[in-house]
């Protein structure tokens, strides 16, 4: 196995310095991190939080488990909320999958769509190059675009329009080498989509068009030419970003289901036998760190019955950070 394979397996479940030296456990959790890691490491934070409030409030505690039905009736809230919760994750899981059930008709304008961009990637890759994958996508238009920026013309212009021409493009050239370094990516499955969507084609295009307009009479018909191939080249990355994010959200929420509907039902079998075991009395005998079995047995309960709930915000953290991320990556944003 590659040594960065291996390391970016690692990434997945344990957070490390990226290769630029930066060390974020929010951009782990959010965006790198294996969801069944995050959703171990918050199921371990709830026990652990219970556990440790038994130990602080320890006679107070075992009082409110053994005096009060309290224990059970959440214990059976939990439970109604877990059957309540897969019918709801499933059936959005339904509406996302919906998409791939159309016509005849649509499915082919959705393949000559897709042939037809996988046509104009072609004329702009090498022969040893196949953009059909997102590394090959962004070094392609990394190249494509940083080429494009560097051939701008500045013949005709003033010395302010050279040196506004000039700047944009070294802006524009500087950007996609940062695009095309995925090689230095480290991370997760998914980082080097997170590197294509953190590039803003945007403000780029519209900078394009403006300085299109603003050297309209100048004369300058080359420059006009090179600055259209450069947009032209950033909607091409725009269109093929925008797929690749539409692939992930439905890889992503079908993987949702898919952990959540098998977690769900050891859950739910797991917090009735628990339901059962109170009602009857029949409760480990086990001390650990001078912890009553009770709390301990309640704490074991709490933290499987909230396991459903846990991995459904482990995975909704990634989708909302996506979400919010790409959505000012646009040529409108709100911010």
């Amino acid at each position: 196995m590659r040594p960065a394979r291996v390391i970016r397996r690692w990434r997945d479940w344990f957070p490390t310095p990226t290769s630029e030296g930066d060390f974020s456990i929010a951009r782990w959790v959010l965006l790198e991190a294996n969801r069944l890691a995050v959703t171990g490491a918050l199921l371990t934070f709830v026990f652990v939080s219970f556990v440790l409030l038994g130990t602080v409030w320890t006679f107070e505690m075992q009082n409110l488990l053994t005096e009060t039905s309290a224990v059970q009736t959440i214990l059976n809230t939990l439970l109604s909320g877990m059957i309540l919760l897969v019918s709801i994750v499933v059936s959005i899981n339904s509406i996302v999958l919906s998409h791939d059930m159309s016509s005849v008709s649509n499915q082919e304008d959705r393949v000559e769509g897709a042939s037809s961009f996988r046509r104009e990637l072609s004329e702009l890759s090498r022969p040893d190059e196949n953009p059909s994958d997102p590394t090959s996508f962004l070094r392609v238009m990394s190249r494509t675009i940083r080429e494009r920026a560097q051939r701008l013309d500045d013949d005709g212009l003033d010395a302010d329009g050279t040196e506004e021409i000039r700047t944009y493009a070294s802006s524009v050239a500087e950007m996609a080498d940062k695009l095309g370094a995925v090689e230095n990516t480290d991370g997760a499955e998914f980082a080097v989509l997170w590197k294509g969507m953190e590039f803003r084609y945007g403000a780029q295009m519209e900078q394009s068009r403006t300085l299109r307009s603003v050297h309209k009479s100048a004369g300058t018909d080359r420059l006009k030419d090179q600055l259209d191939h450069l947009t032209d080249a950033l909607e091409l990355f725009a269109i093929g970003k925008e797929y690749f994010k539409t692939l992930y959200y439905t890889q992503e929420v079908s993987k949702l289901s898919q952990t959540l509907l098998v977690i769900t039902l050891p859950a739910i079998l797991i917090n009735a036998s628990m339901i059962l075991a109170i009602n009857a009395q029949i409760l480990p005998d086990v001390w650990v760190l001078g912890v009553p079995p009770l709390q301990l047995f309640v704490a074991a309960a709490f933290t499987v019955s909230l396991a459903p709930y846990v991995v459904l915000t482990a995975y909704m953290l990634r989708l909302s950070a996506v979400a919010r991320l790409t959505s000012s990556a646009g040529i409108f944003s709100l911010n």
